[in-house]
């Protein structure tokens, strides 16, 4: 969060989108009322109005805006003021066709729904930041405004604009990334391939639909301008609303979920005085607390520090082709497992069940059946236990091992005529996180050319196809250093091109692995090979191996069986100060937890509190206490060694506390000596 523009509000903040336009105006006196009830302390307003506050270009009515604002000041509940630029209205569209996105196939889209405007339209551009400095001039000074409201959610069904405009604002970044310089993106893209070159720039066209496979440098920077076109409409936003109301932070709400990779949020996370994030479970992912946590770690690390929980859901979503809804507890473990690792404020989508409209079937805090419902129930005592857990905003998470994470990387992997089609970055990422989770060990994630590696004992690398010089320098020089790296397989493979690392696999990686390999065999769907060595009986593994030979490393485990049997599959090679593990090959989860308990444990890395198999164990550090999060995700409760105070319940904590049956405990315990 930035020094100088915070969320002014005392505690954890609690609340979620509130769209009061939806309703008649007789509702909002009960809206105020139970939002009371509920401890609700901020809503997010305004985020769809764009066609109520400007009903035709350049005349605005905030009638009702007004109002809402006045009565929510009236009942204390800060309001986390919108841009409603997300969805523009149909009078826009009408007077501006060109504005309209294209698909990859040429087609272009109607309006109609949200988010259909070409990221690169100089007309929606003006538009947006009209409506945005409207607004921000009325209210900079309306005491309900606590912070501002981005837009909404960037990039989820717009990340890509193929049309005339969006080829010639990519002409337009490619000339400033390559100095104008059209031999060097030539070189970079390797278009002597397929007789690719480009001898104008006018030549060059977004990767549209086309016979064959795409050229994967030329996709890449394609992903990176889409990202950066999309940021640039942000930071427009941000700066309008800066200049009329200097000291009220600015936020967006991020998408760090299992299934949107469109945004490098690494680069768009400075830009934001408040990170914000929105998260919802898949309803197939039989282990969805697994992802929470792993984006809540992610997101909290890009903010490097709290952040905000935007949206989330009460029950079910209405976008997967099954939307379960949340079990007993389940809504309560999910908003705390999100405050455990970092959040210092929970909201959701949405206040009230809308009765109309593409979310009519999404879960709110005030369900379709009012009051008389379980979810009002929990969202009642859910605002009970954040007002209780209040003095633990603006705590930190403590972790000595950090993971790499790079959009880059996942872009560049995911794409088509790789070695195989089967792997998938954040899986990869998640089969090394989960092991981790499981045994209570705090992690950080980082850019891969992070300056600060030398805070971590241990850095992992599960997936890192695509590294640059810049950040394979500074992995070595962590473990030059005195650090335990681990690294998984095909990664180092490619520079920030796309072209490969010649002289042998893992590319960039090779020295400090001590390994050297001339060929990759990935492995057939539901095809497996045995492990043996210093792992688990009949360990496994799956999806990928390579042909190695030690150049300096030690065999931890070979191949079983296959084409490669007696080939090294996990390598341990001391190096400079520190050790480089390798995995060349996916080992089945009981292994891989094996192999990460040993590589933890050899780092000096340990748990955060010893706790039975299903209690997710949580450490936040603040000032002057540090406290544990102990959240029971397999219903059966637990008795975990404890001393301090248990913010929940209020009651002290001597020698243990006990979490119950799918429940969460909060303890505050005195910081050790030795952080203070």
């Amino acid at each position: 969060m930035s020094t100088e523009r915070r969320l002014r509000l005392p505690g954890l903040a609690y609340g979620g989108d509130y769209n009061p336009e939806q309703w008649p105006e007789k509702v909002w006196a009960e809206d105020m009322a139970l939002m009371r009830e509920a401890g609700v302390t901020m809503v997010s307003v305004g985020i769809f109005s764009w066609a109520l506050l400007e009903p035709s270009e350049g005349v605005h009515d905030f009638s009702r805006m007004d109002k809402i604002l006045d009565l929510l000041h009236q009942f204390g509940i800060a309001a986390d003021l919108a841009t409603p630029t997300a969805a523009p209205p149909a009078w826009f569209f009408r007077a501006h066709p060109e504005a309209l996105p294209v698909d990859r196939d040429g087609r272009t889209l109607s309006y109609g729904s949200r988010q259909t405007f070409c990221p690169s339209s100089p007309a929606y551009r003006t538009a947006a930041l009209a409506i945005a400095g409207a607004l921000a001039e009325r209210y900079a000074d309306h005491p309900a405004v606590a912070m501002w409201h981005i837009h909404n959610e960037y990039g989820c069904h717009n990340a890509a604009c193929y049309c005339d405009t969006s080829a010639a604002a990519f002409r337009n970044w490619l000339r400033t990334k390559y100095g104008d310089d059209l031999s060097a993106l030539n070189d970079a893209w390797g278009t002597a391939f397929w007789s690719q070159w480009y001898y104008d720039w006018d030549e060059i066209i977004p990767p549209r639909t086309t016979g064959a496979d795409p050229n994967p440098a030329h996709q890449l920077d394609w992903r990176r301008f889409c990202s950066d076109e999309l940021l640039s409409l942000c930071t427009a936003e941000r700066d309008v609303l800066r200049r009329a109301a200097p000291d009220i932070p600015a936020t967006t709400n991020f998408m760090v979920v299992h299934n949107f990779d469109a945004l490098d949020y690494w680069r768009w996370a400075p830009e934001l005085d408040i990170v914000s994030n929105d998260h919802y479970l898949r309803s197939t992912d039989p282990e969805s607390q697994v992802d929470l946590a792993l984006c809540g770690d992610l997101v909290r690390s890009m903010a490097g520090g709290p952040w905000l929980l935007m949206e989330h859901s009460t029950g079910a979503v209405n976008w997967q082709p099954v939307n379960r809804a949340k079990g007993p507890g389940e809504m309560r473990r999910n908003a705390l497992a999100h405050v455990a690792h970092g959040a210092d404020g929970i909201a959701y989508f949405q206040w009230r069940a809308a009765k109309a409209g593409a979310e009519q079937w999404h879960s709110a805090m005030l369900p379709h059946a009012g009051t008389d419902s379980q979810i009002w129930q929990d969202v009642v005592q859910l605002g009970a236990d954040l007002k209780a857990l209040a003095e633990v905003r603006g705590s930190t998470s403590p972790a000595q091992v950090a993971v790499v994470w790079d959009w880059n990387a996942r872009w560049a992997m995911e794409q088509p005529s790789q070695p195989s089609s089967e792997l998938r970055f954040q899986d990869l990422v998640r089969h090394w996180y989960a092991p981790l989770w499981r045994a209570g060990v705090a992690v950080d994630f980082v850019r891969p050319d992070s300056r600060d590696l030398d805070r971590y004992r241990l850095v992992l690398a599960p997936s890192l196809y695509l590294v640059d010089d810049v950040g394979a320098a500074a992995l070595t020089g962590f473990v030059e250093r005195g650090g335990t790296l681990a690294v998984g397989f095909h990664s180092g493979a490619v520079d920030e091109n796309c072209h490969v690392r010649l002289g042998g696999y893992p590319g960039a990686f090779r020295e400090i692995l001590g390994v050297h390999g001339d060929e990759v065999f990935p492995l057939l769907p539901g095809q497996s090979v045995g492990l043996l060595g210093q792992v688990p009986q009949e360990a496994t593994a799956d999806l990928w191996t390579e042909r190695l030979r030690l150049t300096g490393a030690e065999a931890v485990a070979r191949y079983a069986d296959g084409p490669l049997a007696g080939v090294p599959a996990v390598t341990r090679h001391p190096y400079g100060g520190g050790t480089a593990w390798y995995l060349a090959t996916h080992p089945d989860p009981t292994t891989l937890s094996a192999l990460l308990e040993r590589i933890t444990r050899e780092a000096g890395v340990r748990p955060e509190r010893e706790a039975p198999a299903g209690v997710e164990v949580v450490r936040r550090r603040g000032a002057d206490a540090d406290y544990l999060f102990l959240i029971d995700h397999a219903g059966r409760g637990a008795e975990i060694p404890a001393e301090g105070f248990e913010l929940l319940t209020g009651k002290p904590v001597v020698g243990s506390v006990t979490v119950p049956e799918g429940g969460v405990a909060v303890v505050r315990e005195p910081l050790a000596e030795s952080e203070r």
